[in-house]
């Protein structure tokens, strides 16, 4: 199970994530509490450990300004969560090494057949990083059986239900593991990261084979490039 803590905002929120057992850390430049400067981002990218992988997360962003970020903060993988359109997509992902194209449960584009390029599929709530929780048994149908990550209003208290139900590649979290915005909680975190590891362990996974997102291997050395068609 990949599992990604978003919305981090601090070198010690990272690290304490890593610590923990994440796979990976979301830095969000888009407008939101969590936003965080190049700078920060470049600090925690070096700081973390090799393999842990840090995100960059962008809303509606114009694609060079995407590109630019994430060379400037040593990010590889970008999470694209607006309305970026097929062409953005695959502008981008030649450009970096993985995208994650995410979607509200609702959102046309997730079932139009459009090329988005190659990415992993992230499935958010009808208003996507709102937090909120949405019917996960429809997914299955939804998606004819492509591996995806699940965001949208997950805790510690949820997590294991999830999985049960929507069976994903893996899980995102951000607003359920904090104290306030961008600030998370030890208890939290070790008990989402606990609770996902565990659930997962009770069901055998029919996503791609290995843990890496993109087959990723953070300290240089990429493995073989594992990547989702659309």
């Amino acid at each position: 199970m990949f599992v990604k803590i978003c919305g981090v905002t601090t070198v010690d929120d990272a690290l304490l994530a890593a610590g923990l057992g994440a796979d990976a850390i979301g830095l969000n430049f888009a407008a939101s509490p969590r936003r965080i400067e190049i700078e920060t981002a470049g600090e925690i990218v070096r700081r973390l450990p090799p393999d842990v992988m840090a995100v960059g997360v962008f809303r509606n962003q114009e694609r060079t300004e995407v590109v630019e970020t994430a060379e400037a903060a040593g990010i590889r993988v970008v999470q694209l969560h607006g309305d970026e359109s097929p062409e953005d997509c695959r502008w981008v992902a030649d450009r970096v090494q993985g995208v994650i194209r995410a979607f509200g449960i609702a959102d046309p584009g997730l079932t139009s057949g459009a090329d988005y390029g190659p990415h992993r599929l992230l499935i958010d709530s009808p208003r996507p990083g709102s937090g909120q929780v949405f019917d996960w048994s429809n997914l299955e149908l939804v998606l004819g059986g492509r591996p995806f990550i699940l965001a949208g209003g997950l805790t510690p208290d949820n997590v294991a239900d999830a999985i049960d139900v929507a069976r994903p590649w893996g899980v995102d979290v951000a607003s359920g593991v904090e104290t306030t915005p961008g600030h998370k909680d030890p208890t939290r975190l070790r008990r989402f990261i606990a609770n996902a590891r565990r659930a997962a362990a009770t069901f055998a996974s029919t996503s791609a084979p290995g843990g890496r997102l993109f087959g990723i291997d953070e300290s240089g050395d990429d493995q073989h490039h594992e990547e989702t068609a659309w």
